[in-house]
């Protein structure tokens, strides 16, 4: 499986205190496993994009920094730029690099987004695919009125309703948070002036007004120079030699010429070559003509990697002859492939036009799947390591009657605190299997199998676990705390046993499934 990689391109309201910046990039550094691949300034627009690169989980606190850090320094009551902006951080997207997908991504997007609301006090609006009304999938839709606006219609409008967060403005304003493919941005500059020329050749090529599809513009004045400044959102239908000889030709119409382009921030390698096949006409060109291509191809340690076999996993530790992990890792660790498949039922319904009506509810179920699945990933370790606690008063002294008694005492304690974690892993089953019938009920029905599946799984995990609880307790079922702990399971248990027959009736009625 490759590389987990995950692209974040926050952009921030200031350029104009190098400082500010300096500590936002700072914040955005304490955190492990990320890159800061660009930053780009512009003192005319007053923002800075930066662009940086990790592991999903290392991105997504970036982010979050990056966001709390420009909420303390910058204060949009004071702040004056050309670029259109409603806060502080204006806006974050996280786009899939590699071992990651679009779904995820949009999970990172919420889980942020409500992070922030929350802890920070800023209003949050999801954009692009992480979008929960169409027509804030538009950026712009979004911005419109910018912070000055914003302020005054976020607690009295509802379509200004946020997503996340306080229906109410600071000076940090509001922050756009979502989830996309990559984006070029870039800014062609003219022979003129004239900023009208530019608004005028922006609204020809972008396609909110009739022009390009996948093409966002505006017209600007930077540096004493009209600025055409795009973006271009899908670069694969709409390309960069289609956009600059669309801008060629209209300003030709008003006297005026390219005098030259930027880039604002990185592009896709692609992006250029796509560029170069079309200017120079190579239509006989493949993509292994490119020389760094294959030496990349061809390079040894490349080459190394791939035959590398994955590290010995917690199969291969269960199977060996140590105790642990034992049979309360392993419950842990089907409940955690139980959630797993809640969540990749939940992944295939998002976003399909046949289950729109209850994506809100998909959302739902798969954030608390991943959350489960963490909290059962923990439970394999947590087990172990309880394990290893009864072990450690096993081997207390006894050479004495009071030692005798302490080790008892310990011994006693241990196991009841060794039991507590497979009777977690009961709770959590539970949920689990509620999760797994609504996934069975309301979504994808070409994944019902899965939802069963995890059903399945997570029961077995519940039985599993109880062996273990009964283990740990076995001799002291009579005592107050052991008693109520068995009560509790034996509950649980027969809860599971009414969703396990509900879940057997959905696939039935509603997969088609014979399974008497």
């Amino acid at each position: 499986m490759p590389k987990q990689i995950v692209e974040c391109i926050p952009n921030f309201s200031e350029a104009r205190r190098p400082e500010v910046v300096v500590e936002i990039i700072n914040e955005i550094q304490t955190v492990g496993e990320v890159s800061i691949l660009d930053q780009h300034s512009d003192m005319d627009h007053n923002r800075t994009v930066v662009t940086f690169v990790g592991s999903p989980e290392a991105v997504e606190e970036a982010a979050y920094k990056a966001i709390a850090k420009a909420a303390e320094l910058i204060d949009l009551e004071q702040h004056q730029g050309e670029h259109p902006r409603i806060g502080a951080t204006d806006v974050v997207p996280f786009v899939p690099i590699s071992g990651v997908t679009m779904v995820e991504c949009i999970e990172i997007a919420r889980r942020l987004g409500k992070r922030v609301g929350e802890t920070l006090n800023i209003p949050v609006y999801l954009y692009e695919e992480a979008a929960t009304r169409p027509e804030r999938t538009n950026l712009e839709n979004i911005r419109r009125g910018q912070y000055e606006t914003l302020k005054v219609e976020i607690g009295s409008e509802p379509s200004r309703e946020p997503d996340f967060g306080p229906a109410k403005l600071t000076g940090a304003g509001a922050t756009v948070i979502g989830a996309r493919q990559p984006l070029i941005a870039f800014n062609v500059y003219l022979t003129t002036d004239d900023v009208a020329i530019a608004n005028k050749i922006a609204r020809a090529i972008r396609h909110s007004s009739g022009g390009l599809r996948f093409v966002k513009s505006m017209g600007f004045l930077v540096e004493g120079q009209a600025q055409v400044s795009m973006n271009l959102t899908n670069f694969h239908k709409t390309s960069m030699p289609t956009v600059v000889e669309m801008i060629r030709r209209e300003a030709s119409r008003y006297g005026v010429q390219v005098h030259h382009s930027e880039l604002v921030g990185l592009v896709p390698s692609k992006a250029l070559v796509d560029s170069a096949v079309w200017y120079m006409q190579m239509d006989q060109f493949e993509p292994n003509q490119v020389l760094e291509t294959r030496l990349y191809e061809s390079s040894p340690l490349e080459r190394a990697g791939a035959a590398q076999t994955e590290a010995p996993g917690f199969l291969d530790a269960l199977a060996s002859g140590e105790p642990t992990p034992g049979g309360g890792s392993a419950s842990a660790y089907g409940a955690a492939m139980a959630a797993s498949l809640v969540a990749m039922v939940g992944r295939l319904t998002v976003g399909k036009k046949k289950y729109a009506d209850v994506e809100s509810q998909m959302w739902d179920m798969i954030e608390k799947a991943i959350a489960l699945q963490g909290e059962m990933r923990q439970a394999v370790k947590n087990d172990a390591e309880a394990f290893e606690a009864y072990m450690n008063a096993m081997r207390l002294p006894r050479n004495t009657e009071q030692q005798k008694s302490d080790r008892i005492q310990a011994m006693r304690a241990a196991s009841i605190d060794a039991a507590k974690v497979p009777l977690h892993v009961a709770r959590q089953s539970l949920e689990i299997m509620m999760l797994a019938l609504k996934a069975a009920e309301l979504g994808n029905v070409n994944a019902i199998s899965d939802a069963g599946s995890s059903a399945s799984f997570a029961q077995a995990a519940m039985k599993a676990a109880g062996f273990n609880v009964r283990i740990n307790l076995l001799g002291q079922e009579k005592e107050t705390i052991p008693a109520r702990m068995l009560n509790e399971l034996k509950g649980l248990e027969k809860q599971a046993d009414k969703i396990d027959v509900s879940i057997y009736n959905v696939l039935h009625d509603r997969g088609g499934l014979d399974i008497s």
